[in-house]
């Protein structure tokens, strides 16, 4: 193969410049995370910390949120309490959140309202919009809660199974819509790894057990990191100093409370039930009609 060679050929006649280099672009050093100082929960039973038991009362999702970020105990505000619905956390709930001016609000609240008969997603969309935008005015980062599919972890029959899905579809539109409308955060627990395993739910079957409650503060502090606050203790998976329960705990709450809670429920969810399965009846008969 030849050899091939570059030659410069430099002319005498020509007289050397100089060229000065492109001035260079100063670079925005990214913004330093920012520290909670103020924490507000609001919501129901699971907002309360049901399920993750100690002495004393109970604990959850909230307290470990807040050790996460750094808030001091009294900073740390908890408006929740069980049975609340959408309608409890903006009359009851909210004048308190906003009183204490949270860096941080966690809104934890729906399924109740999924189980009554008055169940109606519009209204559930107006009531929480009220209350993140009122937490925004006032300058807190509202992180919402939206809901897996619970029929997964508490079994129930299939026609209500059904109802309860397509309830919580309705709360989890709902719930997408106000939160596009304010472009804030939001917490699809769906999505949280281990959520549909038996280790993540207490014996009722219808609140985190102390694990899953770690796993909700960490899915809520993994979505407050991507929106810029730092999270100086990051949240263990590791149980510790919750109260065992045991079997016959176990017999007996399912006797007391959850037989009962069925059965209340139930009735509240039949109508609508009955309504899927006479609609989903018509759709096959007219199917078949068609063939």
């Amino acid at each position: 193969m030849a050899d091939r060679r570059i030659v410069t050929v430099v002319s005498e006649n020509v007289t050397p410049t100089t060229i000065d280099p492109l001035p260079i672009e100063p670079t925005t050093a990214p913004a330093a995370p920012r520290r909670a100082r103020t924490l507000a929960v609001l919501g129901d039973s699971t907002a309360v910390g049901l399920g993750d038991r100690i002495p004393g009362g109970w604990r959850g999702v909230g307290p470990f949120v807040a050790e996460a970020l750094g808030v001091d105990a009294d900073r740390y505000l908890n408006t929740s309490f069980t049975g609340a619905r959408m309608r409890c956390v903006r009359d009851e709930q909210l004048p308190a959140a906003l009183d204490h001016r949270p860096d941080v609000a966690l809104v934890i609240v729906g399924m109740n309202d999924t189980l009554r008969s008055d169940f109606a997603p519009a209204v559930l969309a107006e009531r929480l919009d009220d209350v993140v935008g009122a937490l925004r005015a006032v300058g807190a980062t509202v992180v919402p809660l939206r809901f897996h599919d619970h029929g997964k972890v508490f079994r129930l029959p299939r026609p209500l199974y059904r109802a309860l899905k397509s309830r919580i579809d309705e709360l989890n539109e709902a719930i997408d819509l106000v939160v596009a409308r304010h472009g804030v955060p939001c917490l699809d627990l769906a999505t949280v790894p281990g959520t549909y395993e038996l280790p993540a739910w207490s014996v009722d079957r219808l609140h985190p057990s102390e694990f899953g409650h770690r796993l909700l503060a960490r899915g809520f502090t993994d979505v407050l990191a991507e929106a810029g606050f730092a999270v100086p203790e990051p949240v263990t998976l590791e149980r510790s100093g919750g109260v065992a329960t045991s079997t016959l705990e176990h017999v007996g709450w399912l006797l007391v409370k959850g037989v009962p809670w069925l059965w209340r429920r139930g009735r509240d969810l039949v109508p609508h039930a009955a309504s899927i399965m006479l609609r989903s009846a018509a759709e096959t008969a007219i199917e078949r009609g068609r063939r």
